[in-house]
């Protein structure tokens, strides 16, 4: 099965998920193809795609978004699966008690179950370098009550791997 695994990063973390779930599927004997939302030309060619992006205020990148958005007939035919970065930190619960991951799910996940189906969805922890921030994002970085950008590397590859074998047994049980 062809698939593409079509991202939107800013920094770099989320590209970093895509890889992995591209070496994993590749791992499964897929045939992979990974590219940046905006570079992708012939989505027809793919059997299937895992598309992801960074999330910023709720929200996944504009170029994730068009993606799904300009293919979404195409998408809707094909198996596809979601994923998001962006919660920073250790901690699975926040103060009040609600589970970070499941809060962080970029609202586009709803209008995209409408649009596409996609046959699963997933929110991973990113990471961020302070020191590669550009533009308002380090201004923001630099506020002493900032608590809300931790910096670290805070992605959890077993999850990472987890989900992506899932994807490639569930991909291994569709006819050819």
């Amino acid at each position: 099965m062809r698939v593409l695994v079509a991202y939107s990063s800013k920094y770099g973390a989320t590209r970093g998920i895509a890889d992995r779930i591209a070496d994993r599927l590749r791992d499964a004997d897929h045939e992979v193809d990974i590219e940046h939302c905006d570079d992708v030309e012939f989505p027809e060619g793919f059997d299937a795609f895992v598309i992801g992006s960074a999330t910023y205020l709720g929200k996944w990148r504009k170029e994730a978004r068009r993606f799904v958005r300009h293919n979404h007939k195409l998408l809707a035919t094909r198996p596809v699966w979601l994923f998001s970065s962006g919660p920073l930190g250790t901690e699975r619960v926040d103060k009040d008690g609600n589970d970070v991951l499941a809060g962080a799910a970029p609202k586009e996940f709803a209008e995209f179950e409408e649009l596409i189906h996609p046959r699963g969805t997933m929110v991973f922890f990113g990471a961020l370098d302070t020191e590669h921030l550009k533009g308002r994002d380090r201004i923001v970085s630099w506020m002493p009550e900032n608590d809300a950008l931790p910096a670290g590397d805070f992605r959890d590859w077993d999850a990472i791997d987890a989900w992506a074998s899932k994807v490639a047994s569930e991909l291994a049980a569709l006819p050819a």
